[in-house]
Parts: structure tokens; sequence; C-alpha cells
């Protein structure tokens, strides 16, 4: 199974594409999306919107995972969040991938087994996961990363529960 994972952003939006095959989880590729400060949103949304589309197109995700925030500070903050996320989806529906959005929180439970998890721990559980020398420096490919293995653990649970439930 392959999932792109997505943080959204209109600055910097992060992406990893993971793949697990048997037991072993295998980062794919991972990147930031980034754009010009003072670039309209319009043309933020529309570079996010694209990006996406070509990741799907060559990658050929089985799902997307898209970071969700249910609460932010600033309120700007997020609406812009909120207008990412919506680029991200309308990109996942046009080409029909299915799309799951976690909240930090959750993706922190699935990874570490604690939602309050500090970045550092997150940082070594994902080493640990892909390898030493396979975490990008940036830390918003990372969460992406993060949210797509949320992802491939939260759908093995289901199939689990599902098989017993046969």
């Amino acid at each position: 199974m392959k999932v792109l994972g997505i943080d959204p952003g209109t600055s910097k939006a992060g992406y990893g594409l993971v793949e697990q095959s048997s037991d072993r989880i295998s980062l794919v590729v991972s990147g930031e999306i980034t754009s010009r400060p003072n670039d309209p949103i319009s043309k933020k949304l529309k570079e996010i919107f694209l990006k996406v589309q070509e990741l799907i197109e060559t990658c050929r995700p089985d799902a997307i995972a898209v970071e969700n925030s249910f609460l932010h500070k600033n309120v700007q903050t997020a609406v812009r969040l909120g207008q990412a996320r919506g680029a991200v989806l309308i990109a996942a529906e046009i080409l029909s991938v299915s799309v799951m959005e976690y909240t930090p929180r959750e993706v922190k439970l699935a990874l570490v087994g604690y939602g309050g998890a500090e970045k550092e721990q997150m940082q070594w559980m994902l080493k640990k996961i892909l390898g030493k020398g396979l975490v990008p420096d940036s830390h918003h490919a990372a969460d992406a990363i993060a949210v797509a293995i949320c992802h491939l653990h939260s759908a093995r649970i289901n199939g689990l529960i599902q098989a017993g439930m046969k």
C-alpha cells in the first residue's frame, strides 16, 4: 500500500510518500511545496493543488493522509491551513483518491504511542521506522511522512478488526 502524506500550509507544505510491503515501510519521496511570502493566497493554493495533482499522477498512491488541525491559536493561520487542506482535498477528489484526515494527536499516538509526544520523540521514531539517514531535515516533510505512516497503521488495525468480524 502506498500513502501520500500531506502536512498542509500556505507558505510551506510538506509531503511524503511511503510504501508498505509486508512488515516494512519505505520512504519513496518527500519534500516541500514552497511559495513566496508576497504571493497572493490564490497563487499559493494553485501551487499546492498542482503539486499534489502531479504527485498523485506520478506516484499513484492508494490513499492520501492529511494532517488536520482543529484548533489553532491564531485564527488567520487556522483559516490559511483550512484553505491549504482544501486545495489538497480537491486535487484528490478530481483524481479519485481517497483521503483520510488525522489530528496531530492521532499521528503522535500512532507513531509513538503517546498523543502528547514531542518533536524529538517523533523524529526518533521516524528514524527507527525508515532508517537513520532517510528522515528529511524539513520538519514539514517529516510531519507529512508521519501522517502517512499513521494512516498505514490505522488501515492495518482496521483490516484486522474487519477480519475478526467475519
